[in-house]
Formats: structure tokens, C-alpha cells, sequence
């Protein structure tokens, strides 16, 4: 089932996320996911929103995600995404298909 990654970020370290944001895509495109937005300056249609970034993500499904977040490879560029940010990070599941 697919699964969503929704990622909430709010600036620290601008620079560390710079470095972060600069390696992402040399260790994503090794593994199935794949990056849908990453916005700067998202509409907030309703309530508050405190962030200054929002990504969204998809992978096939959970374990994919895993393979990802837990590599070696993107356990060494996330040492400077959470130097440079903090984060809400939710998985999301999709619809099973037929739903």
C-alpha cells in the first residue's frame, strides 16, 4: 500500500539544511520514493501554520520508506537536516486499491 511522507520543517540552521537539501537527491534517487512538493510558501487555507517548509513524499510502502529513512547513505545527510531543522514528520497510508 502506498504510503505518504508529509514533512513539517521550521528553519534553525539554514546553511546545515543548505548541505542537507544539496546531498538529498544523490541518496533519494537509490531508493523507491518519490518527492511530489517541497514548498517554500504553501497556502494555509485554515488555522495557523508555524513552518517555513512543507515536503511531500510517496513510496510504494512502508518498508520502502524504512530502506530509505534508515540507510546508511541518508543517516549521514539527515545528521545536517536536523542540525538545520526541526521537523513533524508523519507517514501517511494511501488507499488500498479498489477503495
Amino acid at each position: 500500500m502506498t504510503v505518504y511522507v508529509i514533512v513539517q520543517l521550521k528553519m534553525i540552521d539554514r546553511a546545515a539544511y543548505d548541505r542537507y537539501q544539496a546531498r538529498f537527491f544523490g541518496v533519494f534517487k537509490k531508493f523507491s520514493g518519490r518527492l511530489l512538493s517541497a514548498d517554500e510558501s504553501p497556502d494555509v487555507l485554515e488555522g495557523s501554520w508555524d513552518r517555513d517548509k512543507v515536503v511531500l513524499m510517496s513510496f510504494p510502502d512502508a518498508a520502502a520508506y524504512r530502506a530509505w529513512a534508515d540507510s546508511p547513505e541518508y543517516q549521514e545527510i539527515s545528521k545536517d537536516r536536523k542540525a538545520g531543522a526541526t521537523a513533524i514528520v508523519l507517514l501517511v497510508k494511501g488507499f488500498g486499491s479498489g477503495s
